[in-house]
C-alpha cells in the first residue's frame, strides 16, 4: 500500500464535505449569463463615469479629491458585484424551468 501525500488526503476529505454539485437548467444558465452581461456592462459604465473625474483631479493636483473619488468608485464597484452574486445564487437556488 503507497502512502499518500497530505495534499491528496486534504483532496479526499474536502470531496468527502464538498455539497454535490447543483445541475443547472438551460434556464438558469441563460439567466446567469444574462446577469453578467447587465453587471459587466453596469462596471464598465461606471468606471466610463468615474475614471476620467479621477484623472481630472489628480491632473489638477488634487490628489485628495481623486482618491476620494476613487474610493467611491471601488464601493460602487463592490457594491454591484455583491449584487450580482447575490442574483445569481438565488438563480441558482431557484427551480426555473
Amino acid at each position: 500500500m503507497a502512502l499518500k501525500a497530505a495534499w491528496e488526503l486534504a483532496l479526499e476529505r474536502t470531496a468527502k464535505n464538498a455539497p454535490p454539485a447543483q445541475k443547472l437548467s438551460d434556464a438558469q444558465k441563460a439567466k446567469l449569463a444574462e446577469l453578467e452581461k447587465i453587471y459587466t456592462a453596469k462596471i464598465a459604465q461606471e468606471e466610463l463615469t468615474m475614471k476620467p473625474k479621477i484623472a481630472e483631479a489628480r491632473a489638477a493636483g488634487d490628489a485628495e479629491a481623486a482618491a476620494k473619488l476613487d474610493g467611491q468608485l471601488q464601493t460602487m464597484l463592490g457594491r454591484l458585484r455583491r449584487k450580482l452574486e447575490e442574483e445569481k445564487e438565488a438563480v441558482r437556488k431557484s427551480t426555473v424551468a
